[in-house]
């Protein structure tokens, strides 16, 4: 062996016990001068203009994956990715100057896979050189406004495992490059500073406000992204001048169609001088909106690089005059963000900050991007059943510590990364391309199924006999052909951290039935209750079922518990439908006269009406903005109220032991269900919306009111993906005075899980959850108003083409969902507090009915264990178990998240520590090593970059950290403060259960 081997062996073998699992060497060198001490050095006296080349890739818009990544359908979009990265690397490798930054890992893992070793060691070198430069890390470029954290903490760590485990730690993303969603959120800045991002750019921001940042010069600030965790959730933030194009001009690809740069003195047509001025010129101008000696160009738009030496042979030219022209008081030279930051950080500058968010995002007055918040309802529905069963999927992998099904998790893992990107999850994309993201993700849950089948069946039967378990997916519409005809044992997983007792919903035809507790032998109480006839009649439907078997169990945290569902008779039960209400411990409700449900608090002076509402959509030419069309992306009623609907309609009401409902018919194409059960402390609305009818040529957007009686002072409060909770205040702007002139769709925010008024004089609160992301708003004092469903006939010329007129079967799309409301008295703020988090938890991580037919079971076997929970003890209810999951090298990566906000509740919004060692039923933690969000560092060795904040600024709060990890006397103990998020690899030893 020679020296230089044993040297790299060395090394190798050094950073191996340094990074462990955590990091990886990537493979044939050890030369690694990546990160910001290979940038090019800033002149303090000149102007650095930092040319930045890119490509904007999307994980599927108006082509799919593969034809965005293969460039088939050049009809439609002449893109194809691959041949993007071959012909960067090709150009990369002429000359050391020059750089790249990528984006989207789903594309760059797609790549690599077809590489021939010599390639990958190339691109390993301009990885390890810093001249080719991740940037995000993610799986796909994701929305900020739709996506539920949950989905994009998945999504950013899978991304940066595929990049650690192939490149290593130069290929560790440190900087955000969100440049193409439309609006941001909070949320995101916090979970970027907590994966140990340095700062992060973006595109767009509503007009007026980018017009009163290049005044102010605050187009760079320090973003506050969570008042729960302080300045550790701080993150500098950069707007960028001309969203992510070149400048007008000097777009050099094959897409585009601007002079390239002709240096030959003799040619008539030579421009040298004139470009070089121009582009200084440019460059100035941008300056005069920033506050230090440096700008950064994005010389790249979508797609473009196909033929990469267009741009670099123009940019190379560029460089070279610009820096040979005489007196020339500019520096110009290939960068990346990471060096541009690296720079302005040097400047030593104080810098303003932000707290809110960047919604709603408008381009022009008329039109604001809103519209996306509930386009494409069913897709949006769809994902969260996604991040459901592949939370599940990760949970029993983890507990049963199974084997043989990698690949099938990677998959799953993967098809949830590409449902986030911002032209997916938003319901944004060409119609081809939806149905093909369904499609991935159907084949996702697929194996996702196939995971908790063998996983379920193994915790049960110790392995000794394979169940046959089948799940519903279309439970959505009261359909599941395996329990309608046919006695089952019914296996139920509850993927929380608490036990929980909720309703199970068997879809069976005529008969009575009676329910088993598997565990002790007793009758459980259930009866039926009828399916819809709304339901029933869905477009599609392919179901006997006309009752719905309804039972409350209490499930195990982390654990299933099996029941037997048997026929006894042809004899239904009875109902009771000669009321006039419904109602339990806590509601009274009721239809009115106008058709309006009416319900009122036992316990609180609260009530509120709800009732459904259209707005007729804009239908423009688009020719210019004051003509923009309501459409994928924008919201745009025509006048100024919404449509009501006439007729009063119908209803009838059924009661039963567990649950009273109304099955109200509102019109041929509405109606709900109004559920209140026994215990259980909110109001269900299920509400059916479709085929929305068009015959009329009006598109048409469908909301649903809840009108109380609370004085809620032109306020309201929206989550940010999922987690902390932002103020909204009705015709306003926290950071610029608004001039507005659409008062409803400018007036709309994204709500992911939850949107509140607040009564401060009376101490009431009303919140309303919901089962998927949708917009929002509260258009009058007391009023909650949801956009639940949009049919449009035009496109609003913003790129996708072709209206949102989604079809199915034959006729319009119907859309079924389902509202929860919830709220009371402010005075006890734990009590409230913690009822509305556990139903959002509920909501989002839905317990899974595995279905055996009796005569395919186990039950005869003597080992069948029918309840089992992977918890040995239980945790604090100001405790959740995020992540569990497995990692590598036999590990498993736990993420323990504290769910309340700071000063959200008097006992639960405080620090917390519990002793996580024998935590878990089915293995024993040995030892413990604590990473960032994306487990893809040592948390220990994350040095973000620390940035002077302004000093007319609210002073900063001390950093709320918890103690590290505490090993001793047989005990690991882990402390979480407010909204914090730890995450740890977890070597483990099997328990003998």
């Amino acid at each position: 062996m020679s020296r230089l081997s044993i040297l790299f062996l060395l090394v190798s073998l050094l950073l191996f016990f340094v990074h462990g699992e955590a990091a990886s060497i990537p493979k044939g060198t050890f030369k690694q001068t990546c990160g910001y001490e290979v940038c090019p050095v800033a002149d303090p006296n000149k102007l650095n203009i930092h040319l930045v080349p890119h490509s904007h890739d999307d994980v599927g818009w108006l082509k799919t994956v593969d034809q965005y990544y293969f460039g088939s359908r050049p009809s439609i979009q002449k893109a194809g990715v691959q041949y993007i990265l071959d012909s960067v690397i090709q150009a990369l490798l002429v000359d050391p100057e020059r750089r790249f930054i990528y984006v989207e890992t789903s594309f760059l893992w797609k790549w690599w896979l077809r590489q021939s070793e010599k390639v990958k060691q190339d691109v390993r070198n301009l990885i390890n050189e810093g001249r080719l430069e991740i940037i995000g890390g993610g799986w796909s470029m994701n929305d900020e406004a739709v996506t539920h954290y949950h989905s994009l903490v998945d999504q950013y760590t899978w991304g940066f495992r595929r990049l650690n485990d192939t490149f290593g730690s130069c290929a560790r993303p440190h900087i955000g490059w969100q440049i193409d969603p439309f609006g941001h959120s909070r949320e995101q800045a916090s979970l970027f500073a907590q994966l140990g991002f340095d700062g992060m750019f973006f595109g767009r921001l509503d007009y007026q406000d980018k017009e009163q940042r290049q005044r102010d010069k605050t187009m760079e600030f320090v973003w506050k992204g969570s008042q729960s965790l302080g300045s550790r959730a701080n993150l500098f933030t950069v707007v960028l001048y001309n969203n992510y194009m070149a400048p007008a001009g000097f777009c050099y690809d094959v897409l585009c169609n601007d002079e390239p740069i002709n240096d030959d003195p003799e040619s008539p047509d030579y421009n040298v001088a004139n470009k070089v001025e121009q582009l200084v010129n440019y460059a100035n101008r941008q300056a005069s909106s920033y506050k230090t000696n440096n700008v950064i160009l994005t010389m790249g738009e979508d797609f473009t690089y196909q033929q990469a030496e267009m741009w670099y042979t123009n940019l190379d030219k560029l460089i070279r005059y610009t820096r040979e022209k005489k007196g020339s008081e500019v520096n110009i030279f290939y960068s990346t963000p990471s060096c541009y930051l690296k720079a302005v950080h040097e400047a030593g500058m104080q810098w303003s900050t932000k707290e809110d968010d960047f919604f709603p995002y408008a381009s022009d007055p008329h039109s604001f991007w809103t519209g996306y918040f509930s386009s494409r309802p069913t897709i949006k529905f769809y994902e969260r059943m996604g991040n459901n069963l592949l939370q599940i999927s990760k949970q029993l992998s983890a507990l049963t510590l199974l084997q043989g099904h990698e690949k099938q998790l990677e998959h799953f893992r993967e098809a949830m990364g590409i449902m986030q990107h911002h032209d997916a999850v938003t319901g944004t994309e060409k119609q081809l391309v939806a149905y093909d993201y369904a499609r991935i993700l159907y084949d996702g849950m697929q194996q996702g199924l196939s995971i908790i089948s063998d996983a379920i069946s193994e915790w049960k039967t110790g392995g000794y006999v394979k169940e046959d378990m089948h799940a519903c997916l279309e439970l959505n519409i009261s359909s599941c052909s395996y329990t309608e005809d046919q006695d089952s044992v019914l296996t139920i997983y509850n993927p929380l951290s608490q036990k929980v007792l909720t309703p199970v919903r068997v879809p069976v035809q005529t008969g009575s039935y009676n329910v088993v507790d598997l565990t002790d032998g007793s009758e459980i109480t259930s009866h039926l209750v009828p399916i819809p006839t709304a339901v029933s009649e869905i477009p599609g439907r392919q179901s006997n079922a006309i009752y719905e078997l309804l039972f409350m169990p209490t499930l195990p945290p982390l654990g299933y518990k099996s029941f037997k569902v048997t026929k006894k008779s042809e004899v239904i039960d009875q109902f009771a439908a000669t009321a006039f209400s419904i109602g339990n411990e806590f509601y009274d409700v009721s239809i009115d006269a106008l058709g309006h449900v009416v319900v009122e608090w036992k316990k609180e002076n609260m009530s509120l009406t709800q009732s459904f509402h259209y707005y007729e959509g804009m239908q423009g030419n688009n020719f210019v903005y004051t003509n923009r069309s309501s459409g994928a992306y924008i919201f745009r009623p025509k006048g100024p109220t919404a449509k009501n609907f006439i007729k009063p309609g119908s209803y009838k009401i059924y009661k039963g032991l567990l649950v009273e409902e109304i099955h109200q018919y509102v019109n041929d194409w509405i109606s709900q269900v109004i559920r209140v059960y026994k215990g259980k402390e909110y109001v269900e609305f299920d509400w059916l919306v479709g085929p929305i009818p068009v015959q009329d040529k009006i598109s048409k957007e469908v909301v649903t009111r809840y009108s109380s009686n609370l004085n809620s002072t032109g306020e309201f409060y929206t989550d940010s993906n999922g987690r902390e909770m932002l103020k909204r205040k009705r015709n306003y702007r926290p950071t610029w005075k608004l001039d507005l002139k659409e008062e409803i769709s400018g007036n709309y925010y994204p709500v992911t899980s939850k949107i509140s008024l607040k009564d401060e004089e009376n101490l009431l609160k009303l919140s309303v959850l919901t089962d998927r992301a949708q917009g929002g708003t509260s258009l009058k004092d007391g009023e909650i108003e949801m956009m639940l469903h949009r049919r449009l006939l035009r496109d609003d010329a913003f790129g996708v083409g072709e209206a949102l007129n989604e079809t199915a079967f034959g006729q319009g799309l119907v859309v079924r969902g389902t509202h929860y409301i919830i709220g009371g008295n402010t005075e006890n703020l734990d009590d409230i507090a913690t009822k509305e988090k556990t139903l959002a938890l509920e909501t989002l991580l839905r317990p899974l009915m595995l279905i055996t037919p009796v005569n395919t079971s186990s039950l005869v076997t003597d080992n069948v264990t029918m309840q089992n929970t992977g918890l040995a003890k239980r945790l604090p209810p100001n405790v959740h178990i995020l992540t569990l999951e497995p990692w590598k090298d036999d590990t498993i990566l736990l993420r323990l998240e504290h769910i309340f906000e700071l000063g959200e509740t008097v006992s639960y919004s405080k620090p917390v520590e519990i002793n996580i060692q024998d935590l878990f039923s089915t293995f024993t933690i040995v030892s413990v090593k604590e990473v960032t969000l994306g487990a893809n560092q040592w948390f220990n060795e994350m040095n973000r970059l620390k940035w002077e904040i302004d000093s007319n600024d609210v002073p900063e709060d001390e950093e709320r950290f918890s103690s590290p990890v505490e090993m001793k006397d047989g005990a690991i103990n882990v402390s979480l403060t407010p909204m914090e998020i730890r995450t740890f690899i977890l070597q483990i030893v099997q328990s003998n259960v």
